[in-house]
């Protein structure tokens, strides 16, 4: 059974762009009842599109074990929620050739605070 469509989106589950885009139920209900900037709304609705009746509130997506605050601007309505809360976090690429670029790094950092507190020393006296 299909819900009637809000401002243009059909409110079913969809992957296929001839059966339009898919906006969770119980989030454009929720959206209605809220005014914008009014708190976030927490949602585990990641493949929910945005709607641009969603624009200007702040949402609270589920990532796997905790939230990520969205806030959605114009530039976001037909994205999914799920693209803006990333569920894994990139650590670093690892290697020889990294932690030599690491140490390197190190290195000029602390060459560079030296020669400063070198300066700074200079001009005290």
């Amino acid at each position: 059974m299909r819900t009637p469509a809000l401002a243009g989106f059909t409110l079913d589950m969809t992957r296929s762009l001839k059966k339009g885009p898919y906006v969770d139920a119980k989030l454009m209900k929720k959206v209605g009842a809220r005014k914008p900037g009014a708190g976030s709304i927490k949602t585990w609705a990641r493949a929910s599109m945005i709607a641009p009746e969603f624009v200007g509130y702040t949402f609270s997506v589920h990532k796997g074990k905790d939230f990520e605050e969205v806030y959605v601007s114009e530039d976001m309505v037909g994205h999914r929620l799920g693209e803006f809360a990333p569920t894994t976090k990139f650590v670093k690429h690892g290697g020889k050739m990294q932690k030599e670029a690491e140490m390197a790094a190190k290195a000029a950092e602390i060459a560079t605070a030296q020669a400063a507190k070198a300066t700074a020393d200079t001009k005290k006296k």
